[in-house]
């Protein structure tokens, strides 16, 4: 099959190579997948590159854990019903060697979640990662119907994701954004109130919109970059669930300003998410597909021979939301 892959760490032109290399083997409870779309998020271009000291797993790796298409064949274990099923992909490297983007993919029969046909493969490749983290974000502590959500980024890929499952848990949505276009985006998600955080004072607005008490729940891109003004808009007994902090990875936490609210922070990581809460975020979003409730904003599509410069646009962080190689 055509694949690429890299086997030593470095820069995207430097290590990443296309060529043919034999279809991964089907294993028990396994389904091998004839891969459509490949989805690229931040935490594939950090291991190809040995960001934080990352090292490579095996000699030679595919990258990308999401992904879609149609399942061409089922290993033992697996109803033989689900071949020609389409579906969504997630986690596809871990702890695997073989990834995404590749002509087909092996994944276990679980990682490969049903795809209604109202949504695209180039839609279902962006599910993976940032659709789980955004679930996982929002729900961790419970429903949501009724309260206050802020959603730190909302035009990013998990951001954009957070609005849009806050909202169908009924929430009412409030997203930061740095621009005219990224609040467009935002509000097209579903946010019932956007704050241009460059533009505004912050925290007034959003004790504004709150009537004086803050929020109830806060969706963080950048921890440490917005750990002072998040304290200052949440509630008492709020929750501050993070899934970056790249601006700063080892902040001072001011530890008596969340014990006086009574804070708990949750810090998320997807490939660390338990069973169950992978399985409640697949059949949520499955369920929000079905209904066509979730819209998915892709900033540019690749074709497997253009990685390269997928993972640089990526690695830029210019590009707004989700990126994909399609065949």
């Amino acid at each position: 099959m055509k694949a690429a892959y890299y086997e030593q760490l470095g820069n995207a032109k430097d290590v990443l190579k296309i060529g043919e290399i034999d279809v991964p083997e089907l294993g028990a409870n396994d389904v091998l997948v004839k891969v459509r779309a490949s989805g690229i998020n931040p935490s594939d271009v950090k291991q190809r590159s040995g960001w934080g000291g990352l090292t490579m797993r095996h000699p030679r790796v595919i990258p990308h854990n999401d992904g879609a298409g149609i399942i061409e064949a089922a290993g033992e274990g697996v109803p033989q019903s689900r071949i020609g099923e389409r579906v969504w992909i997630y986690e596809a490297t871990l702890p695997r060697q073989f990834g995404t983007a590749a002509e087909y993919v092996v994944v276990p029969s679980e990682q490969a979640v049903f795809l209604p046909e109202n949504t695209d493969f180039a839609a279902g490749a962006c599910l993976g990662v940032p659709a789980m983290t955004a679930h996982h974000c929002v729900f961790k502590d419970g429903a949501v119907t009724g309260k206050i959500v802020l959603v730190a980024g909302g035009a990013g890929a998990v951001g954009n994701y957070a609005i849009q499952l806050a909202k169908w848990g009924g929430a009412t949505v409030i997203s930061t954004v740095s621009s005219a276009e990224k609040a467009e985006i935002a509000k097209t998600a579903g946010a019932d109130y956007i704050v241009n955080y460059k533009a505004e004072d912050v925290v007034a607005r959003i004790k504004e919109i709150a009537g004086g008490k803050g929020v109830d729940r806060i969706i963080e891109v950048d921890f440490a970059g917005n750990l002072e003004i998040n304290l200052k808009a949440i509630a008492r007994n709020g929750t501050i669930a993070t899934y970056a902090s790249d601006s700063n990875a080892t902040p001072q936490i001011p530890v008596y300003s969340l014990i006086y609210k009574n804070l708990t922070v949750h810090y998320v990581l997807v490939y660390a998410m338990d069973k169950a809460a992978h399985q409640q975020a697949a059949a949520d979003i499955t369920t929000c597909l079905k209904a066509g409730v979730l819209r998915h904003v892709i900033a540019g599509r690749f074709g497997l021979d253009e990685i390269a410069a997928a993972h640089e646009l990526q690695e830029s962080g210019s590009a707004i939301s989700n990126l994909v190689l399609l065949r």
